[in-house]
């Protein structure tokens, strides 16, 4: 759904479009609340009217929301109104790797050290059972601070001692949200294990930085 300048999401006010995919529209919008300005993503029908996926979706949020690193987009909060789901985030300004790699390849030290970058908050998501499953350029913001690893909205929490608090509201029928042999993410950045629908039996790393 396309939403207009000045439409509310509660005490957000939709600025203008950033960019769309196939995980929703994402929004420039105003917190007047704390009058700062904020990333507004509104997640597509087929994910509002499911309610299972609906229960999924606050369960990861409440895990992703945990996360605190340089390098990982902050979920500031999460709401529904008029039938919209909506999840409202750190606004990162720069361009994204994808956009950059068009103009050509990255410089060997820049590209050491945004893959540290990114590596340093993978391995800070994993500490705290959260899975990305769906890395690739254009889920990497390029900042002036260096790299940022953008958009959870297929993330999935596995469940370590650290996410405690979150997981025990987990039930029986909660667990089984995300299906196991459903296949997620972008399919030319998945990991063979993944496109097969194979279970993942240890932590993995597989990335397609370029062509």
């Amino acid at each position: 759904m396309a939403l207009t300048s000045g439409t509310r999401l509660g005490p957000y006010e939709v600025v203008s479009l950033l960019g769309a995919g196939g995980m929703g529209e994402v929004y420039r919008a105003r917190d007047t609340r704390l009058e700062r300005d904020v990333a507004v993503k509104v997640l597509p029908t087929n994910l509002s009217s499911d309610p299972c996926l609906q229960q999924r979706l606050e369960r990861e949020a409440k895990a992703v929301s945990k996360l605190a690193h340089p390098h990982i987009c902050t979920l500031h909060d999460i709401g529904h109104q008029d039938g919209v789901d909506f999840l409202v985030m750190e606004l990162v300004e720069g361009e994204t790797l994808e956009h950059r790699l068009i103009k050509g390849p990255l410089p060997p030290e820049q590209t050491l050290r945004f893959a540290a970058q990114i590596a340093d908050a993978l391995a800070k998501a994993h500490k705290m059972g959260i899975t990305h499953r769906d890395l690739k350029p254009s889920n990497i913001m390029l900042t002036k601070d260096g790299a940022k690893l953008m958009d959870f909205g297929l993330a999935k929490a596995s469940g370590p001692a650290s996410l405690a608090a979150v997981l025990t509201e987990m039930t029986a029928d909660q667990a089984k949200l995300t299906v196991e042999g459903t296949i997620v993410g972008t399919f030319q950045y998945m990991a063979p294990s993944s496109w097969k629908g194979k279970r993942q039996t240890r932590a993995r790393i597989f990335s397609r930085w370029g062509k």
